[in-house]
Parts: structure tokens; C-alpha cells; sequence
């Protein structure tokens, strides 16, 4: 790694302050602290910190904490920068931003995460709602207030779109609330918490139809595949993920997906000044590529700090190693199932339902800001992240 000819400082810009983000930036920071030679920079587009496992929550009109980056990196002694990034020149080692702004970097962290996928299918960008970002969350929020009575679809029957329609249902009971999608809800899980996950979702009101696909969403229903239509009064769309195509257009090596390929070590293959942590990046392990969770978004980003201190120090980065451990679902506020898994995220025989599972789900995704507040405080020879409510040391931090 080069330092800057002209401050003799090593510039380490992340792009990104999700939660594999901002792991990695308060972790360098916290890292660097007695360094003069390390000047860290936060990029995101907003100052609010989102928390994506509680949009949900917002999406029905239920408080939630609002957590500012800013005061979240006081004492840590990195810079935060607000603005949406437009475009990353890899060769030329910098970043444009959406007010004319050049930053330059000697290291990237890019960790602009995914959104919803709302091109894939006609009609979702123009008639359907999605949990993006707070402000469009606060957006169904205002619009299932309004509606009284009527037909709510949740397109996708993935992790999102069983707590979206859960919500919905428990805190809007005199609506319909309709739950479509190509798989069965809790379909990666065993017989018996997935048998509960659908018995939740009945006892909710929520009518399931899986095996179907939505090839269309219309300003009054979605349409299916067969021809059929699903009337609606508002569409919530999970379905699918897509990430920024600034990595494909910066000359980054991604996949077929726009995310960035990386070595073992999360550096870009083909800038290897370049790590990718969280959505935004294709992780291979022993199991196959890692799917984007905060669970395994923030031990991406803590471990790509800890690969940045190493290299300059002198030292080789290490592999990065991850297994999944748990699959925790909401089904309102006091009901949920836990699915604990194998490292490959195939369940285990273990699982948790009802007041326990929920009180489980709530301890290991409680707001972050605890979490930060611990990770700027570590000692500068191990690097932490937390799993099952604990931390859990990096193998190979050191």
C-alpha cells in the first residue's frame, strides 16, 4: 500500500455506512487511533444510519430508534462525508460524489449494499412500495393508515416479505393481507419451525399463495403468470435483490449479479486496492458464495478493517472465514421462530418459536448502536463481532 505523496497519509475512504459499512469503518478507526498516517472517511448519502432488520416496523408506523452516523463516529476520529456517490474511477483511485465533490483514496472499502429489485418485473417502480430506506418505509407507512379497509400483496415470500406481511397483518387487522410468492414461506427451513411459520401467518389472517409468480403489478393488482389477477389496494414488493452498477462501471470484476468478486482476503480481484464487504460483494466460502444478511455483513466489514491495519504493518491479510449460525424471523411483535443452522446455512434439528424465539430475535437484532459503541473501544490486537448476543473473536485477527 501507497500513502499520499502529499500528506504522507494513508487515505482509507469507505463508500457505504450500512452495517457492513460502518463496522468497518468504526473498527479502523478505532484501530488506527494512535496513527498519524491513517485518515478514514465515511461515505453515505444520508446521515440517519438504517436500520434494514426494522423496517418492518416503520413500514406499519411503529417508532423506531433514529441513529445518527455522525454522532455514532464522535471520538473515533473518522471524517464523515454525506453524498451519494455517481461514479468510482478504480485506475484513477478516486470518487465522485453527487455535489461536484472529488474524494481520493488510497484504499477503497466499497459497501454500498443492494435494494430491491423493481425493474426485474413491470409496473413494481411505478404502482409498488418497498422497504429501501426509511423514507420509503414511512411512505407504506402513511399509505396503509389511510387505507381503512382494502387488500394488501406483499410480492415475495422470502425472509422480508413473511415479517413484512406479519407486521401488516397483526397491526392492521381489518386488512387483507395477501403473501405471494415463487416459494413456500420458511422454505429453507425444517418441517417443524417452517410447519409453525405458516400456522403463524394463519392465525394472522394472512392468506399465502406460493408457487406462483407476479409477472406484473398494475395500479389496482398484481398479475400472475397463469393470467390471474390479485386485486390490491397497495403492493409491497421483497422480491429480489439488485446492487449499484457503479462496481461494473468503475472496471471492478463482479459477477453476473454487479457484485464484486473477491479473493479470500475480500480484495477485489482485480484491483486488489479495492475491498468489498456486505451485498455489494460475491464472497466465496467452502459452501458457495455468502447471501447478503446483516449477519454476515458485519464480520465482512470488521474483517476488511483488520485486513487494511495488517497490510500496513506490514503484514500479510488473512483469509476471511465465515459460517452462519441462526435464521431469526419476526411474525408480529410477540411471536417468531428461530431456525439455528450449519455454518452452510442448512437448519440444524435446534429451533426456537413463540415469546422465546421472539425475545431471542429482539437480543441479536436490537439496534447496532451498542455494538458500535463496544467495537470503538477494543484493544487494538483483536477485532469482535457480535453473534447469538455475544461477541465472537475473528479467527486470525491478530
Amino acid at each position: 500500500m501507497t500513502n499520499s505523496r502529499e500528506t504522507g497519509t494513508h487515505r482509507v475512504l469507505i463508500l457505504g455506512a450500512g452495517y457492513a459499512g460502518m463496522a468497518a469503518a468504526i473498527q479502523l478507526a478505532a484501530r488506527g487511533k494512535r496513527r498519524e498516517d491513517v485518515r478514514v472517511t465515511l461515505v453515505n448519502a444520508q446521515e440517519r444510519f438504517t436500520e434494514r432488520l426494522r423496517l418492518h416496523m416503520s413500514a406499519t408506523g411503529q417508532p423506531v430508534a433514529e441513529l445518527s452516523i455522525p454522532e455514532l463516529l464522535e471520538g473515533t476520529g473518522a471524517r464523515f462525508v454525506r453524498g451519494w456517490v455517481t461514479a468510482v474511477d478504480a485506475d484513477a483511485k478516486l470518487v465522485r460524489i453527487d455535489d461536484d465533490r472529488v474524494l481520493h483514496y488510497d484504499t477503497l472499502v466499497y459497501g454500498l449494499g443492494s435494494v430491491a429489485d423493481t425493474a426485474a418485473v413491470p409496473g413494481v417502480e411505478d404502482h409498488a412500495y418497498t422497504l429501501n430506506s426509511v423514507q420509503d418505509a414511512e411512505l407504506l407507512a402513511d399509505r396503509l393508515a389511510r387505507l381503512g379497509r382494502g387488500t394488501v400483496v406483499v410480492g415475495g415470500s422470502g425472509l422480508t416479505g413473511v415479517e413484512s406481511a406479519a407486521e401488516i397483518a397483526e397491526r392492521y387487522p381489518e386488512l387483507d393481507v395477501v403473501l405471494v410468492g415463487r416459494q413456500e414461506p420458511g422454505a429453507a427451513m425444517s418441517p417443524r419451525p417452517r410447519a409453525y411459520l405458516r400456522a403463524a401467518l394463519a392465525r394472522l389472517g394472512v392468506r399465502v399463495l406460493s408457487g406462483v409468480e407476479v409477472v406484473k403489478v398494475l395500479p389496482d393488482a398484481v398479475e400472475l403468470a397463469g393470467g390471474e389477477l390479485v386485486a390490491a389496494d397497495a403492493v409491497l414488493w421483497t422480491s429480489g435483490t439488485r446492487v449499484s452498477p457503479l462496481a461494473a462501471a468503475a472496471g471492478l470484476t463482479v459477477d453476473e449479479r454487479g457484485r464484486v468478486v473477491t479473493d479470500a482476503t475480500l480484495r477485489s480481484v482485480s484491483h486488489p486496492d479495492v475491498y468489498a464487504v456486505g451485498d455489494a460483494a460475491a464472497i466465496r466460502q467452502g459452501y458457495g458464495v455468502m447471501h447478503g444478511t446483516c449477519q454476515g455483513g458485519m464480520p465482512t466489514g470488521v474483517h476488511a478493517a483488520v485486513s487494511i491495519v495488517r497490510t500496513l504493518d506490514g503484514r500479510r491479510p488473512k483469509a476471511f472465514r465465515f459460517g452462519y449460525y441462526h435464521t431469526p424471523v419476526s411474525l408480529g411483535r410477540h411471536d417468531a421462530v428461530v431456525q439455528f443452522t450449519h455454518p452452510d446455512d442448512s437448519p440444524r434439528r435446534v429451533y426456537l418459536t413463540g415469546r422465546m424465539a421472539a425475545r431471542y430475535k429482539e437480543t441479536v437484532t436490537a439496534s447496532p448502536w451498542p455494538t458500535y459503541g463496544r467495537m470503538k473501544k477494543l484493544p487494538a490486537s483483536g477485532a469482535f463481532w457480535p453473534r447469538g448476543g455475544r461477541f465472537t473473536r475473528i479467527r486470525g485477527a491478530r
